[in-house]
């Protein structure tokens, strides 16, 4: 693998609102393009509002990733304070979820919390839920270029 044993492992939390959209999409692509790149990482979703948790992710989420080969299968939980600790990453999918963990960061977190289009454009990912699949679609095209933007940083820094 890719990352050495005294680097600490990237573990990266993924958080929209209800966890069946965005962040279980941006969940899966992450993991698949660390995974080619050959990087060993730890990749979970949360959301901020409990409404769904023990769902499946929307079924037009499932679609748009099998259509491009992305594995994905996740349960929707709502963010622990526990996570701001356990991650080394947590990424909000627009500003309104990153205000929320701002909200309710403990004082003992170590995990940095940022917006995760702030390692591309500073864009906010849009809540594909009450559009149509080509939604989804943009939102799956955006998750690549996250991902792919905050892996480039963070490999960089770590030297990986």
């Amino acid at each position: 693998m890719a990352s050495t044993s005294d680097a600490p492992q990237l573990k990266v939390l993924i958080v929209c609102l209800g966890n069946i959209c965005r962040s279980p999409m941006g969940e899966a692509v992450l993991q698949d393009i660390a995974k080619k790149r050959g990087l060993d990482i730890v990749v979970d979703s949360c959301g901020t509002a409990g409404y769904h948790v023990g769902d499946e992710p929307d079924e037009r989420t499932i679609a748009v990733c099998q259509k491009h080969g992305v594995p994905i299968s996740s349960h929707a939980r709502k963010v622990a304070k526990s996570d701001f600790t356990q991650f080394t990453h947590i990424l909000a999918s627009d500003e309104n979820n990153f205000k929320n963990l701002i909200s309710i960061k403990p004082e003992n977190a170590t995990a940095e919390v940022r917006l995760w289009g702030s390692y591309l454009d500073g864009k906010s990912i849009p809540d594909p839920y009450y559009g149509r699949t080509n939604a989804f679609e943009n939102v799956f095209q955006q998750c690549v270029r996250l991902s792919n933007a905050f892996l480039d940083d963070v490999t960089a820094k770590a030297n990986l």
